[in-house]
């Protein structure tokens, strides 16, 4: 996820300031990965100094002044771009899981525990996920459909590689 596109976005909706920007994305986005306001205030540095938002006004805070940051055109125009470009697809070709049930097989580890063990996890967090999605909101309903479907993905691919481990290890042996 682009951080500077999603705060751009949100930016579109009206002027805020950095701490009114972190929340907006935190309920929207953030579920799992909050912002840190660090993040927040270098990424609206970034995009300050690309033209992209402007300060349309500094108040006094109880601490540091409280600037206020409004999209400008091309910020907008920014945002029109990304959303019109489409994501490249993640293949996976080289997933920390392959890497991983092949050095089990190279060590002499056993990679059909591997696989049980992260299969397991995965069934944890599909129960996790269900849960989640059956109490959400439609945001949170859909997110959650995204991830699962994606570890129901893993799921398969763990079924086949099990299926298959006895070949794999006589190949990865050599």
């Amino acid at each position: 996820m682009s951080i500077g596109h999603t705060l751009l976005g949100i930016l579109e909706t009206g002027p805020r300031h950095g701490y009114d920007l972190k929340r907006a994305f935190d309920e929207r986005f953030g579920h799992d990965r909050p912002l840190h306001y660090g993040q927040v205030y270098s990424t609206m540095s970034r995009l300050l100094k690309n033209g992209l938002v402007e300060v349309e006004g500094v108040e006094p805070g109880e601490g540091p002044e409280r600037k206020r940051y409004a999209i400008t055109d091309a910020g907008v125009t920014d945002v029109a771009g990304w959303l019109g470009r489409p994501e490249k697809p993640e293949p996976y070709l080289q997933s920390t899981l392959y890497t991983k049930v092949v050095l089990a097989l190279l060590t002499g580890r056993d990679a059909g525990e591997l696989l049980d063990v992260q299969r397991s996890e995965h069934l944890r967090l599909m129960r996790e996920l269900t849960q989640r999605k059956r109490s959400g909101d439609l945001a949170d309903q859909l997110i959650c459909d995204h991830a699962l479907f994606h570890l129901e993905a893993d799921l398969r691919w763990l079924e086949l590689t099990a299926a298959r481990l006895d070949q794999l290890a006589r190949e990865v042996r050599g």
